[in-house]
């Protein structure tokens, strides 16, 4: 989107709660991106200048932290764009499509309905294509969820735009760090557990396991899906331990829907299959907390 609007004469920074993962650098060489978590002040500078604040792939300024104040304070237009369900209204114009596969579709389309309404607007570039892709990519866990024609559709015009997805692939998997690599196997060789009768899956990263990995930001992308691959196991849970707070990622298949049980029991929500929230207790409380909620969920929500 960023680059779309810089090629029609528009003046974009981007700012984002937290730093991305490692393997998404590619997709900003010159470290352009402004972390409000490193940098409030350059945060705070951007969003009370601009005339319009492009709100994407949240639909709730409370997932965005403390960053969401700041947004809420701006005087520009705020705009959403995203797909995720059940959007707040503290947005002035939304685009919210929670049938698609990702906001990249979502932005995508709206971008090509711009274009065919105004053909003096310049089309994506390759470098774009590329950004598009990728988000495409990461979104659908490569293309095997909350796909629809559309989905492939996108995926095909952005491999005739010229887009290397061998590359891309490459990039973002194939890249991780060997501590990344080595926490992967411990995860699953000694913390993951997995409760038959509740058709769950559950792992925790507390904070002594980020020091002894070096966990960075995004190191435990994708952890939150092993436990799905398990026979039998219908719902997956990480948790993971922060300042004051512990973050939780659910994923399930089949009829769970992880969004009820994310909005009923972890101040969160997303997707039916897909989302996430934060709990505030003791490490130790954790694991009797998931299970308890599973069991109040399967005997409140899904009757």
């Amino acid at each position: 989107m960023k680059k779309f609007l810089e090629s029609n004469g528009k003046v974009v920074d981007i700012v984002v709660p937290n730093k991305y993962p490692q393997f998404l650098g590619f997709l900003d060489p010159m470290s352009k991106i402004i972390t409000y978590k490193d940098n409030p002040e350059a945060a705070a500078k951007v969003l009370s200048g601009a005339d319009v604040v492009l709100c994407m792939d949240f639909n709730s300024l409370k997932r965005i932290d403390d960053l969401g104040a700041l947004v809420e304070r701006s005087n520009g237009a705020k705009v959403l764009i995203d797909h995720h369900l059940q959007p707040e209204n503290s947005f002035d114009i939304m685009f919210s499509d929670p049938g698609a596969s990702s906001t990249c579709e979502v932005a995508y389309f709206l971008i090509k309905r711009m274009v065919m309404a105004d053909r003096s607007l310049a089309s994506l570039d390759l470098d774009a294509g590329i950004s598009f892709y990728t988000g495409l990519m990461t979104d659908t866990n490569n293309f095997a969820n909350s796909v629809r024609p559309e989905t492939f559709r996108m995926a095909c015009e952005l491999l005739e735009l010229g887009i290397d997805k061998e590359d891309i692939q490459f990039k973002v998997y194939s890249g991780f760090r060997e501590e990344r690599m080595r926490m992967m196997g411990y995860m699953l060789y000694e913390n993951m557990k997995v409760f038959p009768q509740s058709k769950a899956g559950f792992m925790l990263i507390t904070k002594e396991l980020k020091e002894r990995f070096d966990f960075r930001d995004g190191d435990s992308e994708g952890f939150v899906n092993l436990a799905l691959n398990v026979a039998g196991v219908e719902v997956s849970a990480l948790f993971t331990e922060a300042d004051g707070y512990i973050k939780v990622s659910l994923r399930s298949k089949g009829d769970f829907s992880v969004n009820k049980l994310s909005r009923a029991f972890f101040n969160g929500g997303g997707h039916e299959r897909a989302a996430g929230g934060k709990i505030y207790i003791p490490v130790s409380e954790v694991e009797e907390y998931f299970l308890d909620s599973l069991e109040k969920y399967r005997h409140t929500i899904c009757k």
